[in-house]
């Protein structure tokens, strides 16, 4: 391995450290410094990879043009290289971002074309994610039955390769399914499900995340002061972490409360003046 080798695995480490902690600035400006690397080494496998990350943390900061123009150069490698089980991935990264546009039926398309290619490799893991996202477009779409069909798949292929946060994530997708179709009590039973997992992982997270579509349901139902208290909770974790929903939710929070304030005042005793 060459220094300039050592120096991308290096810089890309460190960025995926930063990634992970929600640092993007940080990690975009170590997968930069390793692309320059990469494209002096002529390395077409460490520049995929490198490739790969920067279309990732643009993908997560909504800079869907750069990730796809990223995503569309590894993709290119990869058929050189001839690795399917990466072609797949990207693929289904590039699914990702027209989902994100919205663009449902492109979205399908990509996710499609991966799948079979990760059915081939044998790629179970993969193929739990895709199932998800296969699931969310179903939803979004107003196809319900077809959600839940590809939320099970997902479920059954998330146990068996012992992805616990990704089973926490679909059970809360099937909340928000469920909650469409305002079948509340199967909502809720998936956001309990969800939010125990996550608890019993201590994942923060997730727990807020199911914490959020449980106060929906709630919310929804009309029982307004178990949502606000749920909504609270979720909006002491934005701020903990800095989280891009924060004011959001802060919002949200105070309509709740003004809410509550409201109702108890109108039906408090008035004095009478007989």
């Amino acid at each position: 391995m060459t220094l300039k080798n050592g120096l991308s695995e290096e810089l890309n480490r460190q960025g995926n450290e930063h990634f992970g902690r929600g640092h993007y600035t940080d990690a975009y400006t170590c997968y930069a410094k390793a692309l320059e690397c990469d494209r002096i080494t002529g390395d077409q496998r460490a520049l995929a990879a490198t490739l790969g990350n920067l279309g990732n943390i643009c993908a997560v900061s909504g800079r869907r043009e750069a990730a796809q123009n990223y995503y569309q150069e590894v993709l290119e490698l990869q058929k050189i290289l001839g690795d399917e089980k990466g072609i797949g991935t990207t693929l289904a990264n590039l699914g990702n971002l027209r989902a994100d546009a919205g663009e449902w039926d492109r979205a399908r398309a990509y996710y499609l074309e991966a799948l079979d290619l990760m059915t081939k490799t044998n790629d179970e893991a993969a193929k739990a994610v895709l199932f998800s996202d296969l699931g969310l477009i179903a939803r979004e779409t107003g196809q319900f039955d077809e959600a839940v069909t590809h939320y099970e798949r997902a479920l059954a292929l998330m146990r068996r390769v012992g992805n616990e946060g990704g089973v926490a994530d679909v059970w809360r997708m099937l909340a928000r399914t469920f909650l469409l179709r305002r079948r509340f009590d199967d909502a809720i039973a998936c956001c309990q499900t969800s939010q125990s997992i996550a608890e019993r992982t201590r994942d923060e997270l997730r727990t807020g995340g199911a914490r959020y579509v449980l106060a929906d349901c709630y919310e929804a139902m009309g029982r307004f002061e178990e949502a606000a208290n749920l909504l609270e909770r979720v909006v002491d974790m934005d701020r903990k972490y800095h989280l891009p929903k924060l004011e959001e939710n802060t919002i949200r929070l105070q309509a709740l409360r003004d809410r509550l304030s409201a109702s108890s005042d109108s039906s408090s005793p008035r004095e009478s003046h007989g």
